[in-house]
């Protein structure tokens, strides 16, 4: 080891430390050298998925060194090297060597926390997208691309992707993804990352629907926590979408060597489907946004309804309280003719239990008429179109 590899191997470690310190694992602290590897805390092992193929023959290999990596560039069109998992600091270095890939970029692939962009090196172009992971949640994972004129090389945080179609295409020779170059092939892969998003932005339009009905029949305090969980997923998947779809622009707009100009027809294709995606997980955020105020209103409502039939019983039993108050009073009947005569009446327990009846029961149908109760509560309008 020279002497500066130990000086940046020192360096290296006191960063690493300093990471930990601060609770930066995943985002290099300021001063760690530029060009720094270092694998994430959650990194997993590194496995080799090679494919080298033409428009007449296609051959894949599993678990490839180095060594036969470079042996096959060159010998078909296409050479298509798949690196799932990132524990492996040496692979990725020896991997850059090889292939002369910029350090910073290097870098880039580790720290896991880009935003999707499209940097040109001359050589090749480094590619940076958010793809969400195969479990089905909002979560993304960064994916990293390298395309150069006769190969690609793509980096994922760990196994599982959406590249299941495309792997298919290049076995059946299905379409011109086997007659074309290097960036056809990133223009799947891309394509692929894009349509992921809309079986689970479907998967929560059916939720927000399902939703809608229950806030307003019957809101449960649990509706906030899942209407906030929806809004954190939105928000995730707005800041992987946002971003890939000005890279896209990029790769439509500028004057890159490695993309041809029927793939750029392509790429316009997958920059609507971004616009697409962007415009469905607004217009999601809103409706969650809605929601959470019709909760608050149907809470509101519903608070009304219980506090207004509260203030009719109270209402009702304030005249029933003073009758019944009035002759439970201790007076002396045979002391005066005007201490309560009604005591010695035969029948001044009915009939004070009739006034009582007489009275909550006409204020009852006041109040019905009024249509503070019964009537008028709980109507749906007729809308015109549906007389119509």
């Amino acid at each position: 080891m020279t002497k500066q590899d130990a000086s940046e191997a020192e360096e290296t470690e006191t960063g690493r430390q300093k990471g930990q310190l601060f609770g930066m694992d995943r985002v290099s602290v300021p001063g760690t050298l530029p060009g720094t590897l270092e694998a994430p805390d959650d990194a997993v092992a590194s496995q080799i998925h090679v494919t080298s193929y033409g428009p007449a023959k296609i051959i894949e290999h599993t678990g490839s060194t180095i060594e036969e990596i470079v042996a096959l560039r060159g010998k078909d069109a296409v050479l298509w090297v798949h690196i799932a998992g990132l524990a492996d600091i040496e692979l990725l270095r020896a991997i850059g060597e090889a292939f002369s890939f910029h350090r910073l970029a290097l870098e880039d692939v580790v720290n896991v926390h880009q935003r999707p962009k499209a940097e040109d090196y001359g050589e090749y172009v480094f590619i940076i997208g958010r793809m969400l992971e195969e479990e089905g949640s909002a979560q993304t994972e960064q994916i990293a691309m390298f395309l150069g004129s006769d190969y690609l090389l793509t980096f994922q945080e760990r196994p599982g992707d959406c590249f299941a179609g495309v792997r298919k295409r290049l076995k059946d020779a299905a379409g011109r993804i086997r007659s074309c170059g290097s960036d056809y092939l990133c223009y799947a892969l891309i394509d692929a990352i894009i349509d992921g998003y809309f079986p689970k932005l479907e998967t929560y339009g059916e939720d927000l629907e399902e939703l809608e009905d229950d806030v307003v029949a019957k809101p449960d305090p649990a509706h906030i926590q899942e209407l906030h969980e929806l809004k954190r997923d939105f928000l995730m998947m707005r800041r992987a979408v946002w971003p890939l779809r000005e890279t896209i622009n990029t790769l439509i707009r500028d004057d890159h060597a490695h993309f041809t100009d029927a793939t750029r027809v392509y790429l316009r294709d997958c920059y609507d489907h971004t616009i697409q995606l962007i415009d469905i997980i607004e217009t999601y955020r809103e409706i969650a946004n809605g929601l959470l105020d019709v909760y608050i209103s149907s809470v509101s409502a519903k608070l009304n309804e219980v506090m207004k039939v509260l203030t009719i019983i109270a209402t009702i039993f304030i005249p029933l309280g003073f009758i019944a108050s009035l002759y439970g009073m201790n007076f002396d009947g045979e002391g005066s003719s005007w201490n309560m005569p009604e005591l010695k009446w035969a029948y001044g327990y009915p009939a004070v239990l009739l006034l009582m009846a007489t009275l909550g029961g006409g204020m009852l149908f006041c109040f019905w008429r009024m249509g503070w109760i019964g009537r008028g509560s709980g109507r749906k309008r007729t809308r015109r179109r549906d007389k119509e």
